[in-house]
């Protein structure tokens, strides 16, 4: 570990890097060389199970000084965190004000706006100077990323519209606020969607997004760097779930988390996948003869189901950005599938003329029955891939937006489902296609 003289000097959230590494019984003694107000600041950037392993580490007492040095966003994250009873615990060791803005902050679903936002902004009201402004705005004391949009309100706090920090020191100091404040501004209800909150803060390019309820009185903020979590965090739940693995309210350490859960998360899909994959075995018994007589055709059997799960997986990816991003919606179905199934049939010809290369290049010593030539299997291969690779990636581009019309979650028409249904018609075609060639 640095010197404490030499982590002081650090950001913040390097500092947070190193001491979450550390042990409890290591972890205090370091934490005790920063200040309160440093201390809140660090454990803030910890991971939420780095959190939850400090408060069962110290004293309610002890940890309520940190707790209430904490930005009030993570605190009422945290505080969500804790079981009624620990909840109880640590409240009596709170101050009045972080105690009732706490509580109202938890009262918010985590997956809405003001289950996000900080109570920590500055307010001031259009009948002010500008001089009399920074005069609230030093009384309101902000944090430091929070400082740079001041929100005009009246006196029944609904908001007016904004002025920045560049506004207030530019203008003369006897300028009225009404004057130099913007009128026209973004801002997000208290019960929107958080994913649609940050998806404002990154259209707008803001620095933070106020949060109002429905009597349009400003009642929080939303920050930027609360928007990349949410970002990352949507990012990854609609990873999880496109790869089949269920998801949980609790956070995921992938070292921590023991090896049961693990399991637990990935089993249901692979195993109802597993079970499914039987048809694909029903279809291979069924053609048992074709391959007896063809022994061929069970050669590059890997291959045409490989290219088509690829081609499958990658359509739908294409397909889930462009919706979670909101460049296309269902109603757009038919030019998502036509632009598809015009660059599948690219794909189909460079891949399918790759294959006929391919089976003359490594089959040309294979034996087979003197009444079929080897270049004709090549075609009927290459073109049961290229056929394969045209209804994998239709399938890949619109399962998503199937599950999406029903009202689901596009990211649920998982990369292991696709594979499994792409490998059974896969299996049709290839064999169907040889079929229709050498009447097998």
């Amino acid at each position: 570990m640095l010197p404490t003289e030499q982590l002081k000097k650090m950001p913040v959230v390097e500092v947070a890097e190193l001491l979450a590494e550390l042990e409890a019984p290591e972890l205090l003694p370091q934490l005790d060389n920063f200040t309160p107000a440093q201390q809140g600041l660090i454990v803030a950037e910890f991971a939420m199970t780095k959190q939850l392993e400090l408060f069962q580490s110290v004293s309610r007492k002890r940890f309520a000084l940190i707790f209430e040095q904490m930005p009030s966003d993570n605190r009422a994250d945290l505080f969500q965190h804790l079981t009624q009873q620990e909840q109880a615990e640590l409240l009596p060791f709170l101050s009045k004000k972080v105690r009732e803005d706490v509580i109202q902050l938890s009262n918010y679903p985590p997956e809405t706006a003001g289950g996000i936002m900080s109570t920590d902004f500055a307010t001031v009201q259009e009948t002010m100077t500008c001089a009399e402004a920074i005069a609230k705005i030093r009384l309101d004391a902000p944090s430091k990323r929070t400082i740079y949009y001041v929100y005009v309100v009246n006196d029944n706090q609904e908001m007016q519209g904004f002025i920045t920090l560049k506004d207030l020191i530019m203008n003369e100091p006897e300028t009225l606020v009404s004057f130099a404040m913007h009128r026209k501004f973004a801002f997000a209800y208290v019960d929107e969607d958080r994913e649609e909150v940050a998806k404002k803060i990154e259209r707008y390019d803001l620095v933070a997004l106020p949060v109002l309820n429905r009597q349009n009185q400003l009642v929080g903020i939303v920050t930027h760097d609360e928007a990349l979590d949410i970002i990352r965090a949507e990012h990854t739940e609609d990873m999880e779930r496109f790869m089949g693995i269920i998801q949980t309210n609790e956070e995921f350490d992938y070292l921590k988390t023991n090896t049961w859960e693990h399991f637990r998360k990935r089993v249901v899909w692979i195993v109802s996948l597993a079970a499914v994959g039987i048809i694909s075995g029903m279809i291979i018994h069924n053609y048992e003869n074709a391959l007896e007589k063809l022994l061929i055709l069970a050669l590059y059997m890997p291959m045409v189901a490989d290219t088509g799960g690829n081609a499958g997986s990658q359509a739908a990816t294409v397909v889930v950005r462009a919706l979670a991003l909101g460049q296309v919606a269902v109603k757009d179905w038919l030019k998502i599938l036509w632009k598809e199934a015009k660059v599948s049939v690219l794909l189909a010809v460079c891949l399918g003329a790759l294959a006929f290369a391919k089976v003359l290049f490594l089959s040309w010593e294979t034996e087979i029955p003197a009444a079929y030539r080897l270049s004709e299997i090549a075609f009927a291969i290459s073109l049961a891939l290229s056929l394969q690779v045209i209804t994998a990636t239709i399938i890949g581009a619109g399962l998503p937006i199937l599950v999406k019309r029903f009202g689901g979650d596009p990211a649920v028409a998982a990369s292991p489902a696709i594979t499994t249904v792409v490998d059974i018609t896969g299996l049709l075609i290839y064999f169907g296609t040889a079929s229709l060639f050498f009447a097998l």
